[in-house]
């Protein structure tokens, strides 16, 4: 209030009446003066007793103009945007794991969108596989799983040399749920590349990814193929990843592909007459079926690992426990070791587990609501996981803060309205005046 108080005497100073009133002004023009400077001293009013507000900070971080939003503002603008290591840890807070040796990592609360820790958070680095979670936010909702699509040769035209593929057969007909199934779990980018001439074209989705990310705030993504396949340009970071499986786990679609362990992939006839039959897939995510030496993390609910030449390991996982999901995302371990990414991964999700309750935010995720089907109804847990509740996070669904004006307004009108009192109380003084003068 100190820093407000001499704005508004300024003010007053500005706008008080002369004590000495000239006696042959006309009482019409006085009121019409006293009304006049009601009237323009209200502005000036207004910005005195507006509180200050900060502008909403960059990549996906907002404000809700409290001065708890406008702190964490600041905090995720001297943190989260400067490389390097940074937690704020409180009394009863564990020490982070050792041995991290990712380029970029952060460990996130997926109901609130508080970032616990981070490394290098919004280091832009090759995303791999795991850019499909944006693939799935954007094309996801377009479809029912159980609409049916014969896939032609074109649907699988530029795929990557290399690829990943489920085994789509060009001349078989599939359901979109199949098609999302070889998506999460074989990584199937022959799956991607069906789905996105399904959306209209491999062109109009990538363009579309690009605009869900800037929507969801994750300003670090730059989007060239739909699957993750190496090329020149294209990039995540921890922090995108992160606010990708955080609006994932809000689709109770998502979430069930995303945790299904594994699963039976159609067969049937090809485009050349050939039988294919049905064959089942695995999901190559490790820290869900503890396969090739991983143990399966307890509570898992997905979300999507990738790896390509230029990217290394990459993962982003969320987990239950206790009625909270953490979210952590690891890109490129530098170790060497086996299966460095699951291990690490681990050692964020127990640390994030333990220290939920004992860190001060070093940021947060963007809230933006995701887009959902119409008829998504409630998510299942494995969903639900991904924010105690359908309702929007504290951080980012506030509503926007008024304009001074518009925040000041009452009390511009009441002072307003005081000055207008004080003419007409002018006018009868003067009247009174000039009848005695006259008698």
């Amino acid at each position: 209030m100190n820093d407000i108080r001499p704005l508004r005497h300024s003010a007053r100073r500005r706008t008080t009446l002369p004590v000495a009133l000239p006696a042959a002004l006309p009482a019409a023009a006085l009121a019409a003066a006293c009304c006049l400077t009601a009237l323009t001293a209200a502005p000036a009013v207004a910005a005195a007793a507006a509180p200050a507000v900060a502008p909403a900070s960059g990549g996906g971080q907002g404000s809700s103009g409290s001065a708890a939003d406008t702190s964490q503002t600041a905090v995720d603008r001297t943190l989260l945007a400067e490389p390097g290591v940074h937690v704020l840890p409180r009394s009863g807070a564990p020490e982070l794991p050792s041995g991290l040796s990712a380029l970029s990592w952060t460990v996130s609360d997926a109901r609130t969108g508080q970032v616990l820790a981070a490394k290098n958070a919004h280091r832009q680095l090759p995303p791999a596989s795991t850019l499909k979670t944006l693939f799935a936010d954007t094309v996801l909702p377009r479809f029912p799983g159980d609409l049916k699509h014969k896939v032609k040769d074109s649907d699988l035209a530029g795929l990557g040399d290399g690829s990943s593929l489920v085994g789509v057969q060009p001349g078989q007909t599939y359901t979109v749920a199949d098609l999302w199934r070889g998506v999460f779990l074989a990584s199937g980018n022959d799956a991607v590349h069906v789905l996105a001439n399904m959306n209209g074209s491999v062109a109009k989705t990538v363009a579309e990814m690009q605009a869900k990310a800037r929507m969801l705030g994750a300003d670090d993504t730059h989007v060239v193929t739909p699957d993750g396949y190496d090329e020149p340009g294209q990039v995540s970071s921890a922090y995108d990843l992160a606010v990708f499986a955080r609006a994932g786990l809000d689709n109770p679609d998502f979430a069930q592909y995303a945790s299904t362990k594994d699963s039976e992939f159609p067969g049937g006839y090809d485009a050349h007459g050939s039988y294919v039959a049905s064959f089942g897939i695995e999901n190559t995510n490790r820290l869900l079926t503890g396969e090739k030496g991983v143990t399966a993390y307890p509570g898992l609910v997905g979300v999507k690992n990738g790896y390509t030449t230029n990217a290394g390991n990459t993962l982003v996982a969320a987990a239950r426990k206790n009625g909270r999901t953490i979210i952590v995302s690891v890109m490129n371990p530098q170790s060497g070791a086996t299966n460095a990414v699951y291990t690490e991964a681990t050692k964020l999700l127990d640390w994030g587990f333990s220290a939920a309750d004992h860190t001060t935010s070093v940021g947060t995720l963007n809230a933006a609501a995701p887009e959902r089907p119409a008829d998504a109804g409630t998510a299942p847990d494995s969903a639900r996981a991904g924010r105690g509740t359908a309702q929007a996070p504290e951080e980012a669904h506030a509503a926007p803060v008024a304009s001074r004006s518009a925040v000041a307004s009452p009390t511009a009108w009441a002072v307003g309205g005081a000055l207008v009192l004080l003419a007409a109380a002018s006018v009868v003084v003067l009247r009174r005046r000039a009848a005695a003068k006259n008698r």
